[in-house]
């Protein structure tokens, strides 16, 4: 399926690595141009070519933190902006008793703040062309809090209230804004969360690791390919009449219904 994309531009942000590089790599097969973000120079360069050699896209490359004001200008004054995603790294896992002010503040300011000031600036350009694609990098945490990632369940529940009244307020101008809950996906950011299970249970990490892959219907960690293949869907002509969802990819994970 032809998804439309090709000659479109994306900023995709924390994009060197995991769920942001799967998204990346995703639209480039697609023929989108991108530009990539992420705070070590080395993988960001690294990944960069390997797209421009896989896709033969252009690639430009901003590094830094995105949820620091500086960064924030340098993608959005990088040139058109068609397709944004969004994306940060998580806060880490905890006790909520651990956590204090300044805590929260970082985690608010990287996962739902730094977000919400990247799509309030490409907004104006994107209703003026009466096209647009804003794809979300959240958690299944949204929908099924995970203890030891509070500040992250608080953030990122933020951040999907806002999106949830700013979608249906652009949809009419032919622009998208969709959130993407990943559950478990081999990135380094479970083998992080993994690995403070493992500390304090007393356990391997690969004892852990094959715990957590027992308790998913589908026996495994999702790959970062899968994640960006539906994200690139999304970003699709196909998808211009989906807006304002949260849509889960946990492997089954969430038992509910809804």
């Amino acid at each position: 399926m032809d998804f439309g994309l090709k000659g479109k531009r994306a900023v995709v942000c924390a994009s060197s690595r995991g769920l942001g590089r799967g998204c990346a790599e995703a639209l480039a097969e697609e023929g989108v141009d991108l530009v990539l973000n992420g705070r070590t120079e080395e993988t960001l360069n690294q990944t960069a070519q390997g797209i421009r050699d896989r896709f033969g896209v252009t690639v430009d490359t901003i590094v830094g933190d995105v949820a620091t004001a500086d960064i924030q200008a340098r993608l959005l004054d990088s040139g058109k902006i068609d397709i944004l995603v969004n994306n940060a790294g998580g806060p880490p896992p905890g006790h909520y008793t651990d956590w204090d002010r300044d805590d929260w503040l970082t985690a608010v300011e990287a996962n739902m703040l730094t977000p919400i000031m990247l799509m309030k600036a490409a907004l104006p350009a994107m209703i003026e062309q009466k096209w647009g694609r804003i794809v979300n990098i959240t958690s299944g945490a949204v929908k099924a809090p995970i203890p030891q990632l509070g500040l992250s369940n608080g953030a990122r529940a933020g951040l999907t209230g806002f999106v949830a009244g700013l979608s249906r307020q652009v949809a009419e101008h032919g622009v998208t804004i969709n959130n993407l809950l990943p559950g478990p996906f081999d990135t380094d950011r479970i083998a992080q969360t993994l690995a403070s299970v493992a500390e304090k249970q007393g356990k391997t990490i690969e004892e852990v690791k094959d715990a957590r892959k027992a308790q998913n219907p589908s026996r495994r960690f999702g790959e970062s390919s899968e994640f960006g293949a539906y994200c690139a869907f999304l970003c699709s002509e196909q998808a211009g009449y989906v807006t304002g969802q949260n849509l889960l990819m946990d492997g089954g994970a969430y038992p509910g219904t809804l």
